[in-house]
């Protein structure tokens, strides 16, 4: 979907428009949050949409896509991955189900901060949910935290537009460049991890 079809769904429909265009965003990350919620943001000063208006349809958008990747994780689930283990492709992948099991212990213990604050992570804000739901994360803390998470940067996207105005592309074009950046640094930091992990692993 390109930026122009965004903004014309956004232009003819308002709030059902947002909700629609971020919970599909949540689904299918390479449709860009920041281009919607900035041009909402601009929106509000030229139609009848406000600024908490626009925030809440954004933020019931986003929650209606992490509860469907949340629901499809359930689905998958921690113990049929343990049983994906055992076939064939399980096996060349060099998965055991002791990996499997920490995975989902570790999400268990770890999970409030990585659903927090992977919702501003571009990419990992969509795929969090499905691990949420594999380790089987309390569906109402899970909600709650990305309620929370997603709240915050629907505001300050949104209001970041508004305040730009007609040059609410340049501060879209910053988020999107900042978002480049976070994404970067977080897959090093989890291909450094899962190096360490296997690392040890083989050493042990």
């Amino acid at each position: 979907m390109n930026t122009q079809t965004i903004m014309t769904l956004i232009d003819q429909y308002g709030y059902l428009a947002i909700v629609f265009l971020i919970a599909l965003e949540n689904i299918f990350p390479p449709i860009p949050s920041e281009v919607i919620l900035t041009f909402t943001g601009f929106l509000t000063l030229t139609s009848s949409l406000t600024v908490w208006g626009s925030i809440v349809a954004a933020t019931v958008g986003s929650i209606l896509g992490a509860v469907i990747l949340y629901g499809i994780g359930r689905l998958v689930s921690v113990d049929r991955l343990s049983k994906f283990v055992n076939t064939r492709t399980g096996r060349l992948l060099r998965l055991k189900q002791t990996d499997i099991k920490r995975a989902g212990d570790f999400f268990n213990q770890r999970g409030t901060i990585a659903i927090f604050y992977g919702r501003f992570v571009p990419v990992v804000r969509s795929l969090i949910s499905i691990p949420a739901g594999m380790a089987e994360f309390p569906f109402w803390s899970f909600v709650g935290l990305s309620t929370l998470g997603t709240l915050l940067w629907n505001t300050v996207l949104i209001n970041a537009g508004c305040l730009a105005g007609t040059h609410w592309q340049v501060v879209m074009g910053w988020f999107e460049e900042a978002s480049t950046i976070i994404l970067v640094g977080v897959t090093i930091l989890i291909a450094l991890l899962i190096g360490r992990y296997y690392y040890k692993k083989r050493n042990h």
